[in-house]
């Protein structure tokens, strides 16, 4: 894998992380929402769906119909492995597949005196859980800094790489 795929996979990474930390925000902000409007809904909790750039099928397929060509490539017993192929991890990383809503009951609140009340006297609240978004937060920190370390420490030994002298 050459470094630069390897610096575009991390990038790709934080992109998303990114991404996630914005929609966890967002449904911070929005925890304590109500339903406006009779038989309306409240702001429902977003989750972020992530998926990696290639499928797993995409690059078997690509690696195992190209095994029996003269490519650089060689045979082994547990798959086929390819030589001086740069766009191998080309298009590897992760991106954001969709941004949906999630599924959980939103919370009523017995207020049978406002206007926007249901017949039986409730309102709904927001289906927003600040622990779980603060849980979330911290996770897509954690994640944020391992992928920050992993770019870095592709940066260092590229620079590193660059002041080599070849002899």
């Amino acid at each position: 894998m050459s470094f630069i795929s390897s610096l575009d996979i991390s990038a790709s990474a934080l992109s998303a992380q990114r991404l996630r930390s914005d929609i966890i925000m967002q449904n911070i902000a929005n925890q304590e929402t109500y339903n406006t409007s009779p038989g309306g809904d409240p702001y429902c909790r977003q989750l972020v769906v992530f998926s990696e750039k290639k499928t797993f099928g995409e690059v078997l397929d690509k690696y195992s119909n190209i095994s029996n060509n003269d490519d650089g490539g060689k045979k082994h017993s547990r798959g086929v492995y390819y030589l001086n192929h740069a766009d191998k991890y080309k298009s590897a990383g992760v991106t954001v597949a969709k941004v949906i809503e999630d599924d959980a009951p939103f919370v009523p609140v017995y207020d049978p005196d406002n206007p926007l009340a249901d017949e039986d006297g409730y309102i709904y609240k927001s289906n927003v859980d600040n622990s779980k978004e603060q849980i979330d937060l911290l996770a897509t920190q954690r994640s944020y800094e391992a992928n920050l370390a992993a770019y870095s420490a592709v940066k260092a030994m590229l620079s590193k790489a660059m002041t080599l002298k070849g002899n």
